[in-house]
């Protein structure tokens, strides 16, 4: 039974930010950090104290993660950037409530005595002799310490307190990954028995010793289990102190989903009834798995049950049918076709992640070299009066001050040039949208006209389709280009301005310019003809998107969302490959083209050169981040691999990338696709071995151990993820168990079933009623019984887990 961790983020907005540039505002991000390494960095909002980030991130962690933090900090072009405060959440705050965090926080103050970090390895014993008690403590080791010198690295040493006793050990220089091995005993005096407290410092020639962390242990723990092996360090026990708002806030959601997963046959009960679900008439369901969600999930929830059941249904071969399903249900219910899929119903959030799934790749491919342009281009567009900054528009156009008249001409003309660049790349498009978003249109079109068949709705089923393609896929992509992957950086207000035009002409495009000229907005009435003169290529690119053979069998093949031989990462890094061939190891720095498939890792000189060197997925035993000490460099991680040679020789390739988040994002794509590698490391070393020595460690052998331990289970969640049909499967059970009270109450109890036979009389065929209410009876006591099924299989391993007999039948 395997175990998961997952914590889905978001960073939404801040407020009230102190101003740390002379201009009287800030540039703020925000880095995210799980237990001391940094997970993923928002995009910098230039000159703003009230951000809006609005990033997502899903994070999958190892079961022993401790605490979350987030820390705002103010980008400057030159020097250190501004911390401007932090928010710290220990796993426990996050589990207190089942739903998770989603409120504001205010910043705290960040205190360097606070943040600590690392382990530290002890082996302690009680003693005792003519003498009195002796404690000996044997002192090892330590990992990751903070770095406290401007070199990056620390002089560490130990303090050790028991009573009135006190030692210190020798001091380890410039390294954050000591060995001591040193034994420290310390004597007994009289009076109750005494906690063990064991502190490490950074040894500071001039001024004051820095605080790195510590470690306390109960004289109970002492007598009955001396501790011996890691321990996490922890800072001084001083409450976090609110600055009261004085340094703004984060607005952040967070849920931390931590789960068993069971083996493939546990869940085979329940695949089948989704299974069966969706190859049932959907109008009449209301007792399948299916049926029973759709009415139990709600906000947040809905989208993470929504995803989920696209990948599942997506390794069945059976998106098409699921969403077929879902959508037939909510056309049936809708009688105004101006209300369908507007709400954030289920189907309207499985079509929604659905085209995020198969559809990223076409998404970049349409909107991405426009989208660049906008970005590079940076001109000032404006139509609304009433934000028009005549100012703005003279520094840009060098040519005095100009009329009003004049910019909303220009912007105009810009506008409708871009538009027209966005227009001719969508409606181009049909042959290059993956087939089987092309095949779930064609589906979703033909229910919504015979839905509504009538002359006055012939609309409806090209506004059923453009509802989701432009307004749920193409313009958020536009309005919001970072959150989509298509740039790395959130735009200058400027461009976001630019962008937010851009996405609400698109909007009017996709809602086939019906509500042109009916909101608030009429300073958009100049763009309207261009926008009606679309509308006519949009029906037509809708009529040849949905002109595709119905090809797709239901029940093929499960398989993967991204083919093991499809590059799943490329671009440009700074290679540097280990060279043994002299006295002292030298590195060669290059620039190469690397391309990350489920088959290999290539390089070559450029895009279009030959590949140079292939390294075989299945030789990567390790992939992690390499301290700036190493090479004096940021952003540089390391790919271990073994040699096919059967030696088991390591090699190691370091890998500079631009930021953070390139480098968060090589990290967790390198760890998924060498996941299933059998021979990992478990430890590592974060430096390079240089002038003898490894410059983390100062271990002078070059094959001993790893100083650090490795983290292949830190990954990211993106689109490309792979499919995991039986975490899938939990997550579906886990949503139901909600639901069981009320499915039990609702049809399995006499009196509700007579209420509800009443009820059907009134409205279905006569006769058909009685039949009808109990094939729903068996379907929901069905249902019932495979989740008691899962409940005794999940309480069956958690048994076996603890080393006990399991209780009951099963366990027989």
């Amino acid at each position: 039974m395997a175990k998961s961790s997952s914590l889905h983020i978001r960073v939404v907005e801040g407020r009230a930010l102190p101003a740390k540039d002379v201009s009287g505002s800030s540039d703020p991000y925000c880095l995210v950090k799980v237990d001391d390494e940094v997970v993923a960095r928002t995009a910098t909002v230039w000159r703003s104290l009230s951000p809006f980030w609005g990033e997502e991130y899903t994070v999958h962690l190892p079961l022993d993660f401790h605490h979350l933090a987030f820390y705002v900090l103010d980008e400057d072009t030159v020097g250190h950037d501004d911390v401007i405060g932090k928010v710290s959440l220990s796993k426990e705050v996050i589990t207190a409530d089942p739903r998770g965090i989603d409120s504001w926080i205010n910043l705290s103050r960040v205190d360097p005595d606070a943040e600590v970090q690392g382990e530290v390895r002890l082996a302690v014993q009680l003693l005792q002799d003519a003498r009195g008690r002796c404690l000996r403590c044997h002192l090892l080791q330590a990992r990751d310490l903070a770095p406290r010198d401007i070199s990056g690295t620390s002089d560490p040493f130990a303090r050790l307190f028991w009573g009135s006793q006190s030692l210190e050990s020798s001091i380890i220089k410039k390294t954050r990954f000591p060995h001591w091995d040193e034994v420290l005993e310390l004597w007994e005096t009289s009076g109750a028995p005494a906690p063990l407290r064991v502190e490490l410092w950074d040894w500071d020639m001039v001024g004051k010793n820095d605080f790195l962390g510590m470690v306390e242990f109960s004289p109970q723990v002492l007598q009955h289990k001396p501790p011996n092996g890691w321990f996490r360090l922890q800072p001084f026990p001083t409450a976090e102190v609110d600055s009261g708002g004085s340094l703004g806030a984060l607005r952040l959601k967070v849920r931390l989903a931590e789960d068993r997963v069971l083996p493939s046959k546990c869940y085979r009960p329940l695949m089948e009834l989704l299974l069966e679900a969706v190859r049932g008439p959907p109008e009449e369901d209301i007792a399948s798995p299916l049926a029973v969600l759709e009415e139990l999930t709600s906000g947040d929830c809905r989208q993470d049950l929504a995803t989920k059941l696209v990948k599942l249904f997506l390794g069945q071969g059976l998106a098409g049918p699921f969403l077929d399903y879902l959508t037939r249900r909510e056309v049936a219910r809708t009688t105004d076709p101006n209300t369908l899929f507007r709400s954030n119903s289920l189907a309207s959030k499985a079509v929604e992640q659905f085209m995020k799934l198969v559809g990223m790749r076409y998404l970049h491919e349409v909107l991405k070299p426009i989208i660049n342009r906008v970005f590079e281009e940076k001109k000032y567009i404006e139509l609304d009066p009433g934000k028009m900054d005549l100012g703005r528009a003279r520094r840009i156009s060098f040519k005095g001050t100009p009329s009003e008249e004049q910019v909303r001409e220009t912007s105009l003309g810009l506008l409708t040039s871009y538009l027209g660049l966005i227009v001719d790349a969508m409606v181009g498009s049909a042959g290059r949208c993956p087939a089987a978003m092309r095949l779930a249109f064609r589906k979703l079109q033909q229910c919504v006209e015979e839905h509504f068949p009538a002359a006055e709705h012939q609309d409806v089923k090209y506004l059923a389709v453009s509802g989701f393609l432009f307004l749920r896929f193409f313009a958020p992509a536009i309005l919001t280009p970072k959150l989509f992957d298509l740039r790395d950086q959130h735009a200058d207000p400027q461009t976001s301005r630019s962008l937010l035009l851009l996405a609400k002409a698109v909007q009017s495009i996709g809602n086939l310019g019906q509500q042109l000229g009916q909101g608030k907005e009429q300073w958009m009435a100049p763009l309207h003809p261009f926008l009606l003169q679309s509308v006519a290529r949009v029906k037509d690119f809708l009529d040849q998107l949905v002109d595709v053979r119905a090809d797709e069998e239901a029940g093929s093949p499960a398989r993967a969302l991204v083919p093991s031989s499809v590059t799943v990462r490329e671009g440009f890094l700074l290679k540097r490959k280990e060279e043994r061939g002299s006295l002292a190891t030298c590195f060669a720095f290059k620039k190469r083209y690397f391309r990350l498939s489920g088959e290999t890792l290539s390089y070559s000189k450029g895009p279009e050169c030959q590949v140079h060197t292939a390294i075989p997925v299945p030789h990567i035993c390790a992939v992690e981040r390499v301290d700036e000490g190493a090479f004096q460099l940021p952003h540089v991680m390391q790919v271990v691999t073994r040699d096919g040679s059967g030696m088991g020789t390591l090699h190691t390739t370091y890998l500079q990338c631009k930021n953070v988040n390139e480098l968060n994002q090589w990290l967790s794509a390198l760890r998924k696709a060498s996941n299933p590698n059998q021979d990992k490391l478990a430890a590592c070393h974060p430096g390079a071995f240089r002038g003898g020595r490894w410059t983390c460690c100062l271990q002078t052998e070059r094959s001993a151990a790893g100083c650090s331990r490795t983290h292949a289970a830190v990954t990211l969640g993106d689109w490309s993820d792979p499919l995991d049909p039986d975490a899938e499967a939990q997550t579906v059970y886990r949503q139901l168990l909600l639901g069981r009270d009320q499915l039990r109450l609702k049809f399995l109890e006499e009196s509700n079933l007579d209420a509800a036979a009443e009820a059907h009389t009134g409205q279905g065929k006569e006769g058909s009623c009685p039949e009808a209410l109990a094939r729903q009876k068996a379907a929901a006591a069905h249902l019932l019984e495979v989740l008691e099924d899962l409940d005794r299989a999940h309480e069956e391993f958690l048994w076996r887990g603890q080393g006990k007999v399991v209780p009951g039948p099963w366990g027989s």
